[in-house]
């Protein structure tokens, strides 16, 4: 085997930089970045890369091609990992692309435009609460309004970046010129269980989903659970209750495009056995690929929120507290990674992605594409229990390898 077997154990080594001793916790600007991060600028070194950190702690290794004016291709991911994570999710893409280079390297082989591998310091936001700091950085969206975030022990972005050794004033230069570009790769996990359920190793991502995000505050009256009749009563949970259901109603009627989650449900004060909840909040995320459908999901849904408050004799408070547009993958790149999968004697299956990732900072910068690999268990991720195998990650590295060998301008 090629690749898969040293991509395993390199994701293994990885996983021992840890804050929990249980799974993997790694977060942005803390002692396991720096230990993951040295770990990968050796590999980049050994692949025959010149590596070092950038100002905001991203890891970039360069490997020249033979045309010093080519724009270069850039692949990557992240090696920050959310709370109680899994060994794979953003390191493998990091990792794959790395035994690309070394495989190149090792055959001798420069081509024309130069490659830089990414491992981005954060993507998942688990410190500050801002996502994807590293890939804004490089395709120019960074906001240094960031630096001022505090994370839970009131450490700003900006002092932990000067302790671990960076540069909160350098963040500008890091944009790469759009020019200077020729296109955006990134490998990942699914995170899903589609390519699993229907038996393919890899896949091309169409587009990655736009998000909503909305906090929902429902007022009713408190009282008594024992002497307020059921009818008069306005029970701000029973709305709620009601309400949970209408969002998994407006997802489940457009399966096919949108998936619609309450993901946090808060009573008032916690509630009490014996009281009629007066007070509840709750989330919606909501995503899609097509941005038309999520648009028209969200207004569905208001309505039917909308509905259900004065129906039951509740305020209803809708705050939209976030939101991010679809993004669609390059067509002319789906097709030379389809091209890639043939080659390796595989059928080509295409799918959305629900989940976000660093190539969507890329895309108004510069062409974008993504390969999925398949992850067993179900598909489960952000969970020690993900995984993939050595057999999907030979075949997701030389899918890669062929893309970048073969690689054209449009």
């Amino acid at each position: 085997m090629r690749f898969g077997n040293r991509l395993m154990q390199q994701a293994e080594d990885l996983s021992q930089f840890s804050q929990s001793e249980i799974g993997l916790t790694r977060t942005y600007l803390t002692a396991q970045h720096r230990q993951a991060g040295d770990y990968l600028l050796a590999l980049m070194r050994e692949a025959g890369m010149q590596a070092d950190y950038d100002a905001l702690g991203n890891v970039v290794g360069h490997y020249a091609g033979t045309d010093p004016d080519a724009p270069a291709i850039i692949s990557g991911s992240h090696m920050d990992s959310v709370v109680n994570a899994g060994k794979y999710d953003g390191l493998f893409g990091v990792l794959s692309a790395i035994a690309c280079v070394r495989d190149l390297h090792e055959r001798g082989i420069k081509l024309a435009f130069p490659l830089e591998v990414v491992a981005f310091c954060d993507e998942e936001g688990v410190r500050f609460n801002v996502t994807m700091i590293g890939s804004a950085a490089l395709s120019g969206h960074f906001d240094p309004a960031w630096l001022t975030r505090m994370d839970a022990e009131g450490i700003s972005m900006s002092e932990a970046l000067l302790a671990f050794g960076g540069d909160p004033a350098a963040w500008g230069p890091l944009r790469r010129e759009v020019k200077r570009v020729a296109c955006f790769i990134e490998s990942h996990i699914e995170q899903g269980p589609v390519l699993l359920n229907e038996g393919y190793a890899v896949g091309v991502v169409t587009a990655i989903a736009g998000c909503t995000r909305v906090k929902i505050s429902l007022a009713g009256l408190a009282g008594h659970a024992g002497t307020v009749p059921m009818p008069g009563r306005r029970d701000a949970l029973a709305a709620a209750a009601e309400m949970t259901l209408a969002v998994e109603r407006v997802g489940l009627e457009r399966a096919d495009r949108v998936v619609a989650t309450v993901g946090k449900f808060e009573v008032a004060e916690g509630g009490a056995v014996n009281v009629i909840a007066g007070a509840v909040s709750f989330t919606i995320d909501l995503r899609s690929g097509d941005d038309a459908a999520r648009h028209e999901a969200l207004q569905t849904l208001r309505a039917a929120l909308a509905e259900i408050a004065q129906r039951r004799g509740v305020t209803l408070d809708w705050q939209q507290f976030y939101a991010l547009d679809a993004a669609p993958r390059d067509a002319g790149l789906q097709m030379q990674l389809a091209q890639a999968i043939t080659h390796c004697g595989l059928e080509v299956r295409h799918l959305p992605s629900g989940a976000g990732h660093d190539a969507m900072q890329f895309a108004a910068a510069t062409p974008t594409a993504m390969l999925f690999v398949r992850c067993g268990n179900g598909g489960i991720s952000h969970n020690p229990l993900e995984t993939m195998t050595a057999d999907d990650a030979e075949t997701a590295t030389r899918v890669l390898l062929h893309f970048i060998e073969h690689f054209t301008l449009n």
